[in-house]
């Protein structure tokens, strides 16, 4: 199996994991990048998945659908472009013949979903769409801090190996933000420079994994002394209220 970052807008990632024959895509916010990757492989679209609704997500769904005919599952709980398999957590979605595990990861949106597989040529595998993102987590438009606290407090208990399909290369800005909260950390410090040569040199900085994120994202991290103290420091009285995840997720909001 290979699986391979699409690059879509301005920094979207449309996974892509194909055989050399059949592909499913995830979150494919936009159909062309798609279309010219199945016509460069010579592939079949067999699956398309989807996290939530947001149109950077959704928006070539149905054009990819039209074209090839291929099964579409998403979210029980959001509007998505019909027809579809809609999913809940603790349902399994079967593509490309692997077993993904839906796992119910509300915060960003209310009803956002991710994909788990826990063994694709090795190791598992994780489609987590804007929940979780390297070093950081997806902005609360639609849930609270605990549901992205419970979500995220999910996600960190998949097995170290997991790789982390983000949906956005947001990499270098989230670690600019976790040196602020973290400045000590040198796995982050590490990590970011391991980043910008990434960058540098044109090439993604995903999939991460999960053993990473637990040491360098502070939002898998908000419980640590270090984290609480940092996030006091910025907003005591919002700490003291609501706890640091939620100091933290109001500081990155504006963070420059």
């Amino acid at each position: 199996m290979k699986l391979i970052p699409l690059p879509a807008f301005a920094d979207n990632y449309i996974w892509m994991l194909h055989d050399g024959h059949k592909a499913m895509v995830v979150d494919p916010g936009d159909a062309q990048p798609v279309l010219d990757a199945l016509q460069r492989e010579g592939l079949l679209l067999e699956s398309i998945l989807v996290t939530h609704h947001h149109a950077d997500h959704t928006g070539g769904v149905a054009e990819l659908r039209n074209a090839t005919g291929a099964q579409v599952y998403g979210p029980a709980g959001e509007e998505m472009p019909e027809p579809l398999q809609r999913l809940s957590g603790g349902q399994t979605c079967n593509a490309m013949g692997l077993s993904f595990q839906v796992m119910d990861v509300p915060g960003h949106t209310a009803g956002h979903i991710a994909y788990y597989c826990e063994a694709m040529d090795g190791a598992p595998l994780l489609f987590c769409g804007d929940t979780l993102f390297s070093g950081g987590c997806g902005r609360l438009f639609e849930g609270t801090p605990a549901q992205m606290l419970a979500s995220l407090d999910s996600l960190a208990a998949l097995p170290n190996d997991t790789r982390v399909c983000c949906t956005h290369e947001y990499t270098l800005s989230n670690l600019k933000f976790a040196c602020a909260v973290e400045p000590a950390n040198a796995e982050l410090q590490q990590y970011l420079a391991h980043c910008q040569q990434l960058r540098a040199a044109g090439l993604p900085t995903l999939p991460s994994n999960m053993a990473l994120e637990r040491q360098i994202n502070p939002f898998l991290r908000s419980r640590l002394p270090t984290v609480i103290a940092s996030a006091a420091e910025h907003d005591a009285e919002m700490t003291k209220q609501v706890g640091a995840f939620a100091t933290l997720r109001q500081w990155k909001n504006d963070y420059r």
